[in-house]
């Protein structure tokens, strides 16, 4: 019997958001999308000033300084549109 791509992107998305959910709740700050990409938290910061290579974000405060999370949902989709499946 064999799984379309599709289903084993549906079974793998729903793996990746558990896994992440059960470690880090709704949203991830950048920090903890760094740990998950196995990047530094300036190579974040980069992907942000550049506008592309991470999962789309929302920045929580009006200042320079405002925080930034990632909605776990935008996380799962990131990382299942970038990891292949043999």
């Amino acid at each position: 019997m064999s799984i379309s791509n599709t289903n084993q992107k549906q079974f793998f998305s729903q793996v990746i958001y558990d896994e992440l959910y059960n470690t880090y709740g709704t949203s991830l700050t950048k920090k903890e999308l760094a740990q998950v990409l196995k990047v530094s938290v300036s190579s974040i910061n980069n992907y942000i000033v550049k506008g592309e290579g991470i999962p789309e974000y929302i920045k929580v405060g009006t200042k320079k300084n405002g925080k930034v999370l990632f909605p776990l949902v935008n996380v799962v989709d990131y990382l299942s549109n970038t990891i292949k499946v043999a």
